[in-house]
């Protein structure tokens, strides 16, 4: 599992005379180079686009809560810890590279019913905690793109802050995301966990 950003999926695409950063399931990234093209195949799992208006410093992630959480406060349920480090790793990777905080401009995206019922509302949840998290920083939201029962496809352009999103019912490419989200939800439920288990062996004197 590719988690924080290493080793992503980098190569040139003809038709757009681009270089296209894949980004999948636990992965953020953050760049000066406005010629670069973000991209990402989402599911359930969300992905924030955020730029410094000013520096046009860009960055997106591409994210999923363990498990549904309920309840207005979900900034403060145990399982947002999850979603509040991919934002925050996120934002400090771009401040490090010159953004200011209160530069940034948000987008979002994802969140789809497709991963069965079991779990639809972890969809919800995604959505719920992406939205709320901004509003808490005060990072503006221009767009948004999210719930519904399909998967989406978007390309995120840093230049302009356009994002391109194909809708997608369920068929081949979106089965495959669909995999690859139930793999990283096992994951992020077994690190939990080994979290849980670590804790309950400390000792308070």
């Amino acid at each position: 599992m590719n988690i924080g950003g290493v080793d992503l999926n980098q190569r040139y695409n003809r038709q757009l005379d681009r270089t296209v950063c894949e980004i999948f399931a636990g992965d953020y990234y953050s760049t000066k180079d406005t010629n670069l093209v973000f991209s990402t195949l989402l599911g359930s799992c969300i992905s924030v686009c955020l730029r410094d208006k000013t520096t046009k410093i860009s960055g997106m992630n591409h994210f999923m809560l363990p498990s549904a959480v309920r309840g207005d406060n979900i900034l403060f349920n145990d399982d947002a810890r999850y979603g509040m480090q991919s934002m925050e790793l996120l934002i400090n990777s771009m401040m490090k590279l010159g953004a200011t905080r209160n530069g940034l401009q948000a987008k979002v995206f994802g969140g789809g019913k497709v991963l069965g019922t079991t779990v639809t509302a972890v969809s919800d949840s995604n959505v719920q905690f992406a939205l709320s998290y901004l509003q808490m920083e005060q990072i503006p939201i221009l767009s948004r793109d999210v719930g519904s029962d399909v998967g989406r496809k978007i390309f995120f352009f840093p230049e302009s802050f356009e994002v391109y999103v194909k809708k997608i019912r369920y068929n081949k490419t979106l089965e495959t995301a669909v995999a690859r989200e139930k793999e990283f939800m096992q994951f992020m439920n077994k690190k939990k966990e080994q979290e849980k288990a670590k804790d309950d062996n400390i000792t308070f004197f």
